[in-house]
């Protein structure tokens, strides 16, 4: 049975979660395209359900109650705290924050990993007066470059490994040439941008957040199973007992999932699925070969630079289950422009910097046009 205090702090969240929902733009464009392709196919409703890649879904769900578990805890935050204390330069600061930005999106997920480390950066930038949206930009290119290695470091390879029906460590094997060469491109880049000049001496730590051990230990410890459980395909019976877990241990911890971002993701596989459906995108898709590997190889990259590399995943999945090649194009697609990953867009905007916007493509595109020439490469 749940407190008065409990209840009053479940309704508040509600209230909030509403109001991020309505202000939430790209949910309201994925709503707007539905009604559309509702309104040109309306025979199509009862199948709307069976559109949704559902294993995929509930793997993010539960990522995502696990990583909150974690950001609620404290922990992240408390060591990324402490490292700041072991770095003197902007170049290492810089190093620091990017590094441990690919590496936590390669089990955190990308975005998961920006919520955490951006607004870490945020502070540690005015404390030690470095530029806080330039670091930022770089944590973005670190995490799209990290988070493709994982089946769960993003959401296309998520829904691509559900695709594959290869193993966890299949899978990462299969990565790992790629991501080695943009994390290397990612790191070098970092090197050369950041100068290494000694850092404000303000080591004023006074409002660290709370540490929760007990919340800690429960996330950590049920990461690995759900992991293995998901790998095994009982994704579904995984995340019915993660969420029974959390309800009766730390249910504070499930009203503050972005539960408006898996609703986006249900939208995107719904959307996308009619929208390939369509005849006369059929036969436009149709032309372009795209059981040519070169042919898909490019088409996922562009598709990526579009509509953004989650929906082209999803969207060129309907035409060729060449996995292998799609990984590699939709997550290379996260670089150049903005709208190529999400994640570009979570960062961009938590910097709060309107010329973060233009400056990001000033190095992500150099980086996009060095991974097109290694992957293309390393396939052909």
């Amino acid at each position: 049975m749940l407190t008065p205090t409990l209840t009053d702090y479940i309704k508040r969240h509600l209230k909030h979660t509403v109001s991020a929902l309505i202000e939430d733009v790209l949910l309201l464009i994925l709503l707007a395209a539905l009604i559309v392709l509702t309104l040109i196919a309306p025979d199509n409703i009862s199948s709307y359900p069976s559109l949704v890649d559902w294993p995929t879904i509930a793997a993010l769900t539960g990522l995502l109650i696990l990583t909150k578990g974690l950001e609620v805890s404290g922990s992240l935050y408390r060591l990324g705290l402490y490292l700041t204390t072991l770095m003197a330069t902007e170049r290492a600061t810089a190093l620091c924050f990017v590094m441990a930005a690919a590496m936590l999106s390669t089990l955190l997920t990308n975005d998961v990993a920006l919520f955490v480390v951006v607004p870490l950066t945020l502070g540690v930038c005015r404390l030690n007066g470095m530029s806080a949206p330039k670091l930022i930009i770089f944590e973005a290119l670190a995490v799209n470059a990290g988070s493709a290695l994982t089946p769960v470091g993003n959401p296309q390879n998520l829904f691509l490994w559900q695709l594959s029906g290869v193993s966890f460590g299949q899978f990462v094997l299969h990565m790992l040439p790629l991501v080695l060469l943009l994390v290397a491109a990612t790191i070098a880049l970092t090197i050369f941008i950041f100068p290494n000049k000694a850092v404000a001496d303000n080591q004023d730590k006074s409002t660290v957040q709370a540490f929760d051990p007990h919340l800690f230990i429960a996330s950590i410890a049920l990461y690995i199973p759900f992991l293995i459980a998901t790998d095994l395909h009982q994704t579904v019976w995984a995340i019915a007992t993660l969420m029974l877990i959390f309800l009766l241990l730390h249910p504070k911890v499930l009203t503050q999932v972005d539960w408006g971002l898996l609703l986006v993701f249900v939208l995107m596989f719904i959307d996308l699925r009619l929208f390939v459906s369509l005849d006369v995108v059929h036969h436009l898709m149709s032309r372009l070969d795209l059981n040519i590997t070169r042919h898909l190889y490019w088409a996922s990259i562009v598709a990526s630079q579009v509509i953004s590399n989650v929906p082209a995943a999803i969207a060129l999945a309907e035409y060729s289950k060449d996995w292998c090649v799609l990984a590699y194009g939709v997550n290379i697609g996260g670089f150049g422009f903005m709208v190529g990953s999400l994640a570009n867009l979570i960062a961009l905007r938590m910097a709060g910097d309107r010329k973060a916007w233009l400056v990001f493509h000033y190095y992500s595109v150099p980086i996009l046009c060095f991974a097109m020439v290694a992957a293309y490469l390393l396939i052909f």
